[in-house]
């Protein structure tokens, strides 16, 4: 066959692949040669349909030739499907070509399990008279890309039961079974093997462990196998700096980072990634920019879209959601994943009406299709938002779970987080312990929701329980958010000092979140000193944050104090921040109106029915025993004007406005931007039971549903 008569460009696939060197100069090789040679060229080239008519030609042609054992091998690798691998298996098995050869049995077994044929693959295994190593690595391997996690450790048994030793690419496929196994034992098994058969030393295997070790919680051994190592390169600081962030120990991630740098590694993306995430658990802010920073010298963020969605999710879990988007909109090329990162930021930071704007966004103008992750993102905004127009109730988002044939962790959290949030604790822990009984293995997201539930609840001991039973039976390390949330319950209970004790034994440095939680509980019960406590490190950790200060004001002028809020104000206005205005806002008829608390700037058109509204309800609410708790009052005036103030709060407007606006016994729908103060939860109580209506305020911590002079958070808010 002369090198004319070589189909198009298969004479440069010869050359690139090395393969014309085996021809004689002239070309005229034994044509089985030349064929073996064209079959293994346009395989490795990833050409099939170059491939396959040889073997027809060779059995078919003028003068027919019979394959040999090289023929096969290359053959199998080139299979398009299953159909043409079975083809080819009883091709090679009628012209006795497949036992004798390990090399073909084993190519044929890496074929059947790159297309997911997992029984024909062990068939083809168990009829080799003989299994060598790379025999034993290929059916192995392709278990693991299958995600056969049981049968890959039963045949690693198998292989040691026969006397085989593996090498390092057996090691490398078995060790992340552990780890999808959730086996600690095992792990320890396979190190114990690794060193004994010799290969501990091995960088390959010392990768494998190091990121199995971290993916198990089962850091000091991960540090071990880090610290023992003569030879480190770019995967093994990876590997090491993810286990210790995806393990809580952030700070040592970012540590271990430094020193990554001072060995003189090159950072790549997945390392950046790691970081990210840690700098972001940590809320160090100063050190996200240095990240953005390091990312865009690089012009990663322009040209690699993992690199632009970590970013994303970095500030989104800052709460810079505003950099979080400016960061997407430069993303060139915005996957699921980005949009799905975006949404879930703004659902983080409770922007409801932002996760729904984003994702009609994504599915009207970027012609993406919302994948699981997704709807478990976005569905609570619709339900946190609570609108019967958008989305119904809680119950249809109940039915909707009771409906769905497949749910995933994802989802679990979103309904458990769903009840928690409306006050429904209980029922939150009822369905988490279905959600165990169908066998559904709870994340992190989990016990946070679990967490918040039992913090609306006041179900103190249940949510120690929870806290206990998350590391002790499934070994998840708590992360700040777990903190926050037992701090904020034990001090929504009124136990202040307990509060105080648990973030004082905390394993890691309390973040603004956690101080965040006391402060809010010190200003529930009181505490004016803890309350100076927890500010003070407010201050520190986040000096630009208005609310902070706000919430100590409050606190002084709830007890009287006016020089402590003249201090504070002081402070405010030294550093020039701005209070965030209290609003609320409903819709009726499809229109959105919202009012401000006090005097309005632009008076609501219907602003004297309004007020005849709430003098005709606040007269009713005191002959039914209603008194104004004056204690919500944050200014030293006097106590008819205190009256006004507090029947001028932002929610009642709204609530005046939608009685006037529906028929009778219409529910309405406030949503409130900050958190609705005692007299105004009271004297919803009161206004529900006068309109025997219901009334459901989604504040900024949670759902309140007020009906027959009740409220669903059982005065627990």
């Amino acid at each position: 066959m002369p090198s004319s008569a070589l189909p198009r460009g298969a004479h440069a696939v010869l050359v690139t692949s090395g393969h014309l060197r085996h021809l004689d100069p002239h070309n005229q090789a034994p044509p089985l040669l030349l064929a073996n040679s064209l079959i293994s060229a346009f395989s490795r080239a990833a050409l099939p349909r170059l491939a396959l008519p040889l073997l027809r030609r060779l059995l078919a042609g003028a003068h027919p030739l019979r394959p040999d054992g090289f023929t096969f091998p290359p053959l199998f690798r080139a299979a398009p499907g299953p159909s043409s691998a079975a083809q080819l298996h009883a091709c090679a098995l009628r012209l006795g070509l497949l036992h004798p050869s390990v090399f073909a049995s084993g190519s044929l077994v890496h074929a059947y399990l790159r297309f997911g044929r997992v029984a024909e693959a062990y068939r083809v295994f168990d009829e080799m008279p003989q299994r060598d190593v790379p025999a034993w690595n290929a059916m192995l391997s392709g278990l693991c890309r299958n995600a056969r996690a049981g049968d890959a450790v039963a045949l690693f048994g198998r292989m040691v039961v026969e006397g085989l030793a593996g090498d390092a690419v057996t090691l490398s496929s078995v060790m992340p079974m552990c780890a999808l196994l959730g086996d600690r034992a095992l792990a320890l098994v396979m190190h114990v093997y690794a060193v004994k058969h010799g290969l501990g030393g091995e960088l390959f295997v010392c990768n494998a462990l190091i990121d199995v070790y971290g993916k198990l919680g089962m850091l000091e051994q991960a540090r071990w196998v880090f610290d023992a190592m003569a030879l480190r390169d770019l995967v093994t600081w990876n590997s090491i700096i993810s286990a210790y962030e995806q393990g809580g120990k952030v700070a040592a991630a970012v540590e271990l980072f430094h020193g990554m740098k001072e060995c003189g590694v090159n950072p790549d993306v997945l390392t950046l990634v790691s970081l990210a995430s840690a700098v972001a658990q940590c809320g160090d802010g100063r050190g996200a920019k240095s990240v953005h920073c390091y990312v865009m010298r690089r012009g990663w963020d322009a040209g690699d879209i993992i690199a632009g969605n970590a970013m994303v999710d970095m500030y989104a879990k800052l709460s810079e959601i505003e950099a979080a988007q400016r960061v997407l909109e430069n993303v060139p090329a915005r996957d699921v994943v980005s949009w799905n990162t975006l949404i879930t930021g703004y659902m983080q930071n409770g922007l409801f009406n932002e996760a729904i704007k984003t994702y009609n966004h994504m599915q009207k103008h970027e012609s993406l299709k919302p994948v699981q992750g997704m709807f478990v993102s976005v569905l609570p905004a619709y339900s946190n938002l609570d609108l019967y127009a958008k989305c119904g109730k809680l119950a249809e988002a109940m039915l909707l779970f009771e409906l769905m044939s497949r749910r995933s962790t994802g989802t679990w959290n979103a309904i458990i987080a769903g009840l928690g949030v409306h006050g429904h604790g209980a029922k939150a822990l009822d369905l988490f312990s279905q959600m165990q009984q169908e066998g559904i293995e709870p994340d992190h997201v989990t016990f946070v929701s679990l967490l918040a539930a039992c913090s609306h609840a006041g179900l103190v001991d249940r949510g120690r329980d929870c806290f206990h039973s998350m590391q002790t039976v499934y070994g998840i390390v708590p992360i700040a958010k777990h903190y926050a949330c037992m701090v904020d319950m034990f001090g929504r209970a009124g136990q202040l000092d307990e509060a105080l004790e648990f973030i004082q034994g905390m394993p890691i440095k309390p973040d603004s979140a956690v101080w965040g939680a006391l402060l809010g509980a010190c200003r529930i019960h009181g505490n004016v000193e803890m309350g100076k406590l927890a500010s003070q490190n407010l201050y520190e950790l986040d000096p630009e944050n208005v609310g902070y200060y706000v919430l100590m004001s409050n606190m002084y002028a709830k007890m009287g104090k006016w020089d402590g809020v003249d201090t504070v104000r002081s402070l405010v206005r030294r550093q020039n921040l701005q209070k965030t205005p209290g609003w609320s806002s409903m819709e009726v008829k499809g229109s959105v109106s919202v009012f401000y608390s006090g005097t309005q700037a632009e008076p609501h058109p219907q602003h004297e029915e309004i007020q005849r509204e709430l003098q005709d309800l606040l007269a009713k609410m005191k002959s039914l025993g209603y008194v104004p708790d004056y204690s919500f009052v944050l200014q030293d005036v006097e106590q008819d004007e205190k009256e006004q103030i507090l029947s001028n709060h932002s929610e009642r407007l709204a609530i005046a406005f939608g009685i006037i606006n529906t028929p009778p016994r219409t529910p309405l729908h406030v949503y409130k931007n900050l958190r609705v103060c005692g007299d105004c939860h009271n004297a919803t109580k009161y206004i529900s039971k006068i309109t025997d209506r219901e009334i459901i305020v989604r504040d900024s911590n949670r759902f309140h549903h007020f009906k027959d002079g009740h409220c669903s958070c059982g005065d627990f808010w």
